[in-house]
């Protein structure tokens, strides 16, 4: 067991492992890896080359095997299809020179398919090859008889039997492509461009002929076969102009040169011009010019010549490939040669340095290890205990120029970094909590002053009904004050000062929770199972209860009641408080239970400094291992649920005896006179003093038919106040009253009630229907209006 590490901090007994096998391990890896990886790109570079090479060679042996047919099919068919179209036409053609064009696509084809069917088997095809469009070419030309018949017997349109042709042959020229699309190399690929455009180009000048063919002696075109012309005259000037002439090499130019300015081309150059401008449009179709009469004398001339072009671009290209592939094996050769020499370069290096860097690292490694397990911990602790720090114990930067004093330097700085971070947060932490002691200081002694002078005011004025009154909403906005303050201990990390030694009845709490709320007279307590809180948390269930019901009674309409109803439950005591406010939605429910149930940090504070009521709830239900959870109430609004633990819950007392003298409550600290008032018994008197319901003014004077008591006998009856048990907050010793103020006398209970109220109770009135006019209605519903819009307004200010 005790050579087992313990979880943690790294701790001294693993450091000689770290120290000598991963940092070897790393060092070795260092020499082995770009050897390895060296070796093994050289290796696939080399294969890569050799298969490009094989491939370019395969390239060229399919082109000349199959390339030379598809070449030779392509011219046999152009001419057979001309000579088809001419016959249908009408045009003077020999059955000897039909049979002559038909023998010669037939050898052809048989030498095509004599090719096609070798490059189909197993094992012949080339790389890339996959003999698709050798086979379309074979399929389409089991159907060439076929199609002959159908000429020879004019069956079927002309259009049909020529469209038959030009379907093959864009095979043969898609079957060539392919024949050029598998090079990997760019020049090569390059190269092979004009190839292509030129079998295509030849192919539009071959529909021309064909088209000026179907015309006939009567030289008529049908709209679509002259559409057709059309196409082919644009299509191939784009292709020599776009696709072939700037990528001839020179000699191939001057071929072209020659080509183009011969008299048989500037015959059809000027043919095709003829057709575009001079045409006449006929009921069907287009009558050509007279100028086509000399197109098949020119054709014959140039057709020859272009042919040759692209028999000399193609070679051209298949010998380059020839040539690029022997550059490949030559390149292959060399790479194998130099790069096993920088192997071993490479290795004797790496060997060398090794031990250097091994042994500096080591050195870096015991004093980064040092520094992070007691260095900087011991700095730490003493920042958070207030103590100055020694910086000599510090790394310094030293400015180093090779890599492993960089390495030094930059932690020396993390170090920094780090070590004044946590001085200014320990600084803001020590300045924030004086802060938020001294204003809660301060401004607690002047409430307690305030509590204190308030009930003297009581006390003098007590007879008074109507400056009672409004010295009692005094206390009432004075203890909010001090809640506020009490808010500011809590979010600061502080507690609650709590002067109660006793437990107390939960009807007690909430009582004194609902004092503390501005509104308190719309709140409807419901105890509905007897039960005490632990006397060192009763301020803090009170404030929290507080706090909650401040929210409801904010967020609510102004006539609607707030209910708060406590009952033991299985995991405690529950507390719900719910009013009747506007919707929320499930996203913001969620929000809010989020801020309940995980104390924020100060920034988000102070982004959400408008619900700070909801941070204070959640720190202090977080101290009381309490869970708070907002949701969507029966009637709308917004139903708070608290549960208390069972361990917070004072256990039951026994039964008092009858007559026994109740146990002291905790009464609020410098001002005695608050036990001069007398709390309402609510068996007596029709209006407690905390009860929800507002008191109107009337509830002052004596019950109905009890004739008042004299002066000399009765006490003045206070203003319906809140019967709470206030809680003071710290008061400095220099702020107490100089002089102690005499002991009261001790009551006795029921001797100090009024005559009025010792008699019995009179029977209360039978309050009748509402009496409540029309006016009256409207305005209290104005006044539901006006607080809903308010809260609404309040929660779309709050979102982002």
């Amino acid at each position: 067991m005790s050579e087992m590490a313990p979880e943690g901090p790294p701790s001294p007994p693993p450091v000689r492992r770290r120290r000598t096998v991963r940092l070897r391990t790393m060092l070795v890896c260092l020499a082995v890896v770009p050897t390895v990886a060296m070796g093994t790109q050289v290796t696939v570079t080399a294969q890569r080359l050799l298969a490009q090479s094989a491939h370019l060679r395969a390239d060229v042996e399919d082109g000349e095997r199959i390339g030379v047919p598809l070449v030779r099919l392509m011219n046999e068919l152009q001419a057979e299809r001309a000579t088809t179209a001419a016959r249908w036409a009408g045009s003077p053609v020999g059955d000897g020179a039909v049979r002559d064009g038909r023998a010669g696509t037939d050898r052809a084809a048989a030498e095509f398919r004599k090719v096609a069917g070798s490059a189909g088997e197993p094992g012949t095809q080339g790389p890339g090859q996959d003999g698709g469009r050798v086979g379309a070419v074979a399929e389409r030309l089991d159907l060439l008889d076929s199609y002959r018949k159908r000429a020879d017997a004019h069956s079927g349109s002309a259009e049909q039997v020529v469209a038959y042709y030009t379907g093959v042959i864009d095979d043969i020229i898609r079957a060539y492509q392919d024949e050029f699309s598998h090079s990997d190399d760019a020049e090569l690929a390059q190269e092979s461009r004009p190839a292509v455009a030129l079998f295509s180009a030849a192919e539009m000048v071959a529909r021309e002929n064909t088209a000026l063919a179907l015309a006939g002696p009567p030289r008529e075109l049908a709209a679509t076969g002259f559409s057709q012309f059309l196409d082919a005259v644009g299509t191939h000037r784009y292709l020599y102009d776009t696709w072939i002439v700037p990528y001839l090499p020179p000699a191939e130019l001057a071929s072209y040169d020659r080509l183009t300015g011969s008299a048989a081309w500037q015959a059809k150059f000027r043919i095709e011009n003829a057709v575009v401008a001079n045409h006449k449009d006929t009921p069907t179709g287009v009558k050509l010019p007279a100028d086509v009469d000399g197109w098949p004398a020119a054709y014959a001339t140039f057709a020859p010549q272009l042919a040759a072009l692209n028999t000399e671009r193609a070679r051209s290209v298949f010998a380059h490939a020839d040539a690029k592939a022997s550059e490949l094996e030559t390149e292959v050769y060399w790479l194998i040669g130099a790069s096993g020499g920088a192997l071993l370069l490479v290795t004797a290096v790496v060997v060398l340095t090794t031990r250097s860097v091994l042994r500096r690292l080591s050195r870096l490694h015991t004093r980064t290890v040092a520094i992070a397990e007691e260095t900087l911990p011991e700095v730490v602790a003493r920042l958070q205990r207030g103590e100055p720090v020694d910086t000599g114990a510090l790394p310094a930067v030293r400015g180093r120029q090779d890599e492993v004093g960089q390495i030094t330097d930059a932690f020396a700085r993390v170090v920094a970094v780090s070590v004044d971070g946590h001085r200014q947060l320990a600084a803001e932490r020590h300045g924030f909590g004086l802060f938020a002691s001294g204003i809660a200081s301060r401004t607690g002694n002047l409430v307690s002053r305030q509590l204190s002078l308030t009930e003297d005011l009581q006390d003098t004025f007590g007879h008074d009904e109507a400056l009672l009154a409004q010295l009692m909403r005094s206390d009432q906005l004075t203890v909010g004050m001090r809640r506020q303050i009490e808010n500011l201990l809590i979010l600061a990390g502080g507690e609650i000062p709590d002067p109660h030694t006793d437990p107390m009845r939960v009807a007690d709490l909430l009582r004194e929770a609902a004092a503390e709320v501005e509104d308190f007279r719309r709140i409807e307590r419901q105890a509905l199972d007897e039960a005490s809180v632990q006397p060192h948390v009763i301020s803090q269930i009170s404030h929290l209860l507080a706090e909650l019901l401040d929210n409801a009674t904010r967020f609510s309409p102004p006539r609607s009641k707030v209910v708060v109803r406590a009952e033991l439950v299985a995991d405690g005591l529950s507390v719900e408080i719910e009013d009747r406010g506007p919707r929320v939605s499930a996203a913001g429910y969620e929000a809010m239970n989020e801020r309940l149930h995980s104390a924020p940090p100060y920034s988000v504070l102070a982004e959400n400094a408008h619900r700070l009521g909801l941070f204070v709830v959640g720190h202090l239900a977080e101290q009381l291992q309490a869970r708070v959870t907002l949701r969507r109430s029966v009637y709308g609004g917004t139903a708070a649920v608290v549960i208390l633990p069972g361990a917070l819950l004072a256990p039951a007392a026994p039964e008092r005896k009858p007559g026994a003298e109740p146990a002291p409550r905790a009464r609020r600290e410098p001002g005695p006179a608050a036990a001069l008032t007398p709390v309402p018994t609510p068996v007596h008197r029709p209006a407690p003093e905390a009860d929800t319901r507002p008191a109107p003014e009337a509830d002052a004077r004596p019950a109905p038919g009890v004739p008042p008591a004299p002066e000399a006998d009765a006490a003045p009856a206070p203003a319906p106040v809140p019967a709470t048990t206030r809680r003071p907050l710290p008061v400095r010793s220099g702020d107490a009253p100089a002089g102690a103020r005499p002991a009261l006398p001790e009551r006795v209970p029921q001797t100090h009630l009024t005559r009025q109220l010792r008699g019995p109770r009179a029977p209360e009135p039978d309050t009748g229907r509402d009496t409540a006019t029309p006016e009256e209605v409207a305005d209290a519903w104005a006044d539901y209006e006006e607080g809903t819009k308010k809260v609404e307004a309040e929660l779309r200010a709050e979102r982002p």
